[in-house]
């Protein structure tokens, strides 16, 4: 962080405390970014929610499962009185045992304000018929009563969106967020190369089972069939060098905060090559630190 006014690290919360986080700040200073890190994480995320809502919402938060444990609520103060309402709120979960809530303050300099209203040919929601600036200035003093209440205050003048999204990962990331969510399917060639890839790899070098009339009713997923497309020449060798040719990459998605991604593996009908190919790779994919895989097979209901 650059000029950040916050603690190094923040505490950790028990592992069965739940957390609700306000987002709040500057317009232009990067909510949206945050946001969408968050949710990444694993956060439930609510945009744009009136502070005076915020009390239901902790109620909510306070009686809700594991799957509401981590909220995040991105939120808007430029008004006076939804200003008020949020410090109000702050203070009445101040104690108690309640959810815990904490205040995330997004600020950055003028100049890197003015340049990114610019930039989205956009007026600063404050200006009327000033300049972009007036409108800054009117809402660093309509904020400045919450960002001295803030628990974190991240300055993002010189953070890019990415090396923003680091910062919220180091900050709110736990142990068992994975660094990225690897799908790999199984396809058809003729019925067309899924749409959502990221990376297609192509199975139809290796002999067709469909030609061996014992495996033809089969499919990659017996073990009869997985064992004639991988004892096939060159198959395991494929497979183990993929998964190695992986490795860089699905590290480097990690570092630059790219939280899923598509790995698709074809042969003709999607039915034997590319299901045992991707079911051997997934087990390799899966050995990764940081990577969460899971298996689809598009095509293994067609005729």
């Amino acid at each position: 962080m650059t000029d950040a006014t916050s603690d190094a690290t923040v505490p950790a919360a028990e592992p069965s405390a739940r957390s609700v986080l306000v987002v709040t700040g500057m317009a232009g200073a990067g909510r949206s970014t945050v946001s969408n890190a968050l949710e990444d994480l694993g956060w439930y995320v609510v945009d744009n929610l009136p502070p005076q809502m915020l009390r239901p919402l902790l109620d909510l938060a306070g009686h809700s499962d594991e799957r509401l444990s981590r909220i995040a609520v991105v939120v808007d103060v430029r008004g006076g009185q939804l200003l008020s309402e949020l410090k109000d709120a702050a203070e009445a979960t101040g104690d108690g045992d309640g959810p815990q809530l904490r205040l995330l303050f997004l600020e950055a300099n003028d100049a890197a304000l003015v340049r990114r209203f610019e930039a989205v040919r956009r007026p600063h929601p404050l200006q009327g018929g000033g300049t972009i600036l007036d409108g800054i200035t009117a809402e660093r003093a309509m904020t400045a009563d919450v960002r001295e209440q803030s628990d974190i205050i991240i300055d993002t003048s010189e953070l890019n969106i990415h090396q923003l999204a680091t910062t919220i990962n180091e900050l709110f990331a736990d142990d068992e967020t994975p660094g990225v969510r690897v799908t790999i399917t199984s396809f058809g060639f003729k019925y067309g190369v899924p749409t959502d890839a990221d990376m297609v790899a192509d199975a139809r070098f290796l002999p067709n089972p469909f030609w061996v009339p014992e495996l033809r009713s089969h499919t990659g997923k017996d073990a009869d069939v997985r064992d004639y497309v991988l004892g096939q020449p060159g198959a395991l060798e494929f497979v183990e060098r993929y998964a190695d040719a992986l490795r860089p990459v699905l590290a480097g998605y990690q570092r630059e905060n790219k939280s899923h991604a598509t790995i698709a593996i074809g042969c003709t009908g999607g039915k034997h090559r590319s299901v045992a190919v991707v079911e051997r790779m997934a087990d390799l994919i899966a050995s990764q630190p940081g990577v969460v895989v899971s298996v689809k097979h598009r095509d293994l209901g067609r005729e």
